[in-house]
């Protein structure tokens, strides 16, 4: 299927590993020009260099923290008008919630619910005067099923979900779309650093929990990077704009609810 999103402009956050690069490679292969960042600049720049030569897109790389203002206004400037805006960050860490400080607090919803809120605001307006939009919020499953040890994230995104609920539907009639891709166990760094706390406290290697883990996912295994930025790429398509303001969970069936 072509998306229709060939010769576009996307923004793409924390994209040199992961669920982010994931998305970049997708929208890449549709032919979508790129501005990624992430903090890591060696990282950042060997991912650019293996989209271009496995796609032929134009990538520009920010290196920088898009958790802070700096970061924002360096992404903004080499991108000042997207068509698609692609938000990530790293999550806060675990712990237990007794021992969060407010300022722990304050980190997480910095990163997780400021940030991604000032990027769409930037963004948004211009998008609905150009009639083509679509953004995508990297959440977490924790917004359908809160996870233990991990609120910090709970809450961070649970209130960028419901901070631009409204604004997904008043873009709409612009054709501008704000979804969230809701990732569950996903083979990321990210996963494999609270697999090897767990295992820690258990007395197990990470491999072994990790291998628990993944048997107790209804699939029997993590999902892919590639398959979530195939998911991404497909709410950021000329097909899905009438899709808007929606949660999609991706986690393998995990999530034991029918709605």
């Amino acid at each position: 299927m072509d998306l229709g999103i060939k010769g576009r402009k996307a923004i793409v956050c924390a994209a040199s590993k992961g669920l982010g690069r994931g998305c970049a490679e997708a929208l890449a292969q549709e032919g979508v020009d790129l501005v990624i960042c992430a903090r890591g600049e060696e990282a950042l720049n060997q991912t650019a260099e293996e989209i271009r030569q496995a796609s032929g897109v134009s990538v520009t790389t920010i290196a920088c923290d898009v958790t802070t203002e700096e970061g924002r206004r360096q992404i903004l400037e080499a991108c000042p008008e997207p068509d698609i805006l692609v938000n990530n960050a790293g999550g806060p860490p675990p712990g237990d919630f007794k021992n969060f400080s407010l300022d722990d607090w304050r980190k997480a919803v910095e990163g997780n619910m400021l940030t991604p809120i000032a990027l769409i605001r930037a963004t948004v307006y211009g998008m609905m005067d150009r009639g083509f939009g679509r953004i995508v919020n990297i959440t977490s499953g924790s917004v359908k099923a809160p996870i233990a040890s991990l609120e910090l994230s709970n809450g961070a995104r649970t209130g960028l979900t419901g901070a631009v609920a409204i604004v997904a539907r008043k873009a709409a009639r612009n054709n501008v779309t704000i979804n969230a891709l809701l990732p569950g166990p996903f083979d990321t760094d990210r996963l494999r650093t609270n697999v090897g706390i767990a295992a820690e406290k258990e007395g197990i290697s990470a491999d072994e929990m990790a291998a628990r883990r993944a048997a107790n996912n209804p699939t029997g295994r993590f999902g892919t990077r590639q398959e979530f930025g195939a998911a991404c790429a497909f709410l950021c398509s000329a097909h899905a704009g009438y899709i808007t303001g929606q949660n999609l969970l991706l986690d393998g069936g995990a999530y034991p609810g029918s709605m």
